[in-house]
Formats: structure tokens, sequence, C-alpha cells
């Protein structure tokens, strides 16, 4: 048993994936809600030679160097991985590992949930159930927006914009346009769908749907003038990163009526201050990032984590392995 991997899991995973690991590892899990903090999850994985963390993990050159140069893999429960220095990392000899190409449909599903949700008015219709408001049905109360033969505008076409895209046109008959580093034929001539400039995106779409990754360029790309840019019935939905939107400026845009609501399931920082001024507008209909929340998708990324965490440990090739 003692010459077993040591490895530290920094919450506790699906036992799709967990079970795999215990069986084949000295493994501890953190065992609470709340993440271990920096100098917590740096002591627990002191002397590990695997970790497998989350987002709120991070993972840099201070906790490298207060775990120890025997570890060997950085397997993260996630699709992203801006919680770890992965160039730090590479320049170590630590491989690090993602879960892609899993959450797809059940992302999907919460972008489209979020755009009916927000464009339909829904939370000021539940606050008003449980206020014991309810008193008649009220004509000019609780008015939303339509779908059906709307435009929907996608930014960042790929697995996941291209699902969210289908449903809607299928679904809706809802024009599609997209912004993309590169055209996209499939989505093209399946959802007749065209690639157009961010600026026309904002102009034109009832139903914005953000899928883009965080980089340099795409940070708070969703500032005022993004805001402003759009139709005053738009509804903007985010389920890629918090990042992307500059916050203080989407609570002017839905408090001043730029835009017509907001669906966020990611926000920056997760979770939001209690006073934060998001929170509390009524046309901002907020969840706590709950994309990949099915028992298929969860199952599926903490099996790739496990192998992950296991293959770079015994110095194979990760089924999905980031590079710098």
């Amino acid at each position: 048993m003692h010459n077993r991997p040591k490895v530290f899991v920094t919450r506790n995973i699906p036992s799709a994936g967990l079970a795999k690991i215990q069986a084949a590892t000295t493994c501890e899990v953190w065992p609470e809600r709340m993440p271990p903090s920096p100098d917590v999850l740096a002591e627990k994985a002191s002397g590990c030679d695997g970790v497998l963390t989350l987002l709120s993990d991070r993972i840099d050159a201070d906790f490298f160097d207060a775990v120890g140069s025997q570890l060997k893999v950085v397997s993260n429960f996630a699709v992203g991985y801006n919680n770890i220095d992965v160039a730090e990392a590479t320049k170590r000899g630590i491989v690090v590992g993602n879960t892609p190409d899993v959450l797809t449909d059940a992302t999907a599903d919460i972008a489209v949930a979020l755009m009916l949700a927000a464009g339909r008015c829904l939370r000021e219709g539940l606050e008003n159930v449980v206020r014991k408001e309810w008193q008649t049905w009220e004509p000019m109360e609780f008015i939303g927006q339509d779908l059906s033969g709307k435009t929907l505008g996608i930014v960042g076409m790929g697995r996941i914009g291209h699902a969210t895209a289908k449903r809607c046109h299928f679904g809706w008959g809802m024009n599609v346009i997209y912004t993309s580093r590169s055209d996209k034929p499939e989505s093209d001539s399946e959802l007749g769908a065209s690639r157009v400039t961010f600026e026309q995106l904002l102009a034109d779409s009832d139903f914005i749907s953000v899928h883009t990754d965080l980089n340099p360029e795409t940070s708070k790309m969703f500032d005022s003038a993004a805001f402003s840019g759009m139709k005053s019935n738009a509804v903007f939905v985010n389920t890629a990163r918090g990042g992307v939107v500059d916050q203080d400026a989407l609570q002017k845009a839905l408090t001043n009526g730029e835009i017509f609501a907001a669906g966020l399931d990611v926000t920056e920082p997760e979770p939001l201050p209690d006073d934060s001024p998001l929170r509390d507008l009524p046309n901002c209909f907020i969840l706590p990032h709950i994309g990949s929340g099915t028992v298929k998708s969860r199952d599926a990324m903490a099996e790739i984590a496990a192998d992950n965490l296991l293959a770079g440990l015994e110095g194979k090739p990760l089924r999905h392995q980031v590079t710098a």
C-alpha cells in the first residue's frame, strides 16, 4: 500500500471517477462543501504525486513550490482551466488535464432554459407567487419576449453554441447569426446560419447567447458599448465564463432599460457578493453555475478526470491534455 501513488482530490466527485482513483491510489478527498483555502490546499497536496482540482482551486507557482517536485499531474474537473498556470506546470514537467466535449447538451439546455426564464419574466412571476402577491390574472403584468421567428446571436459557434442554435432554430424557427474565429460550414448548411461581425450581431439579435472562452481578447467584451449596441428588447444569456462580461455595465443596462433581461449561469466572482446589485434585479435570472449539472455529464466528467489523473501518474498520455 505504501508504494501506491499519493493523490489529493479537492472536492467530492461522482463515484464514476472517484472509485477508480481510490482503487489505484492512496487518496484523500476534501470532505467540505466549500473549497480548501490556498494554504490548506497546498498543505493537503504536499508530497502528492497528483491532484484533482476544480475551477475554484488556484494552481500556480506558489502551489507547485509548496507541494514539491514529485508532483506529476494536475487533473481539472472542468472544461476550463483558467485556474491553472499551465505554462508554469509545463516548465516543471507537470501534465495538466481537463474534461472537454461531455457538457455540450447539458450546457445548451441551460442556455435555452435561461432564454426562456429571462425572456418570459419567470423570476418576477415566481417571486410574485412566493411573496403571496398573486391575486388575479393580470393582462399587463409579466409580459415577456417571444422566441418564435426571432433572431438568435451566438457568440462563439463551437459545439455548445451549435447545439444551442440547433435547439432554437428547429424548436422555434429562430434565425441564427454568429461570430467565430472562422466560418462554420456545418452551422451554415444545417441551420441556415450566417457569420457576422460582433457589431452586427449586437444590433440584429433578439437573443444573444455567449459560448466563447475567456482570454485577453474576450475579457469584458460585453461592456457598456456592447450593451448600448443591443436592441432594447434583447435578452442576454451567458453560460460561458463570467469574465467575458463587465457586470457593472450589465447592471446599468438592465436598470436603464437598454436591454430587456439577462440570464446568467456564470459570474465573476462565483458566487456573486451578497451586495451585488445583479442579485436584486427582477430582470436578471441567475443560476449557480449548473450548466453541466446532469447525471450523464457529471459522471462523464468524473471518469475523464480520473483517467487523466491515473494516466499522468503512470507517465502515459492523458485522455485530454492541456498544453501551454
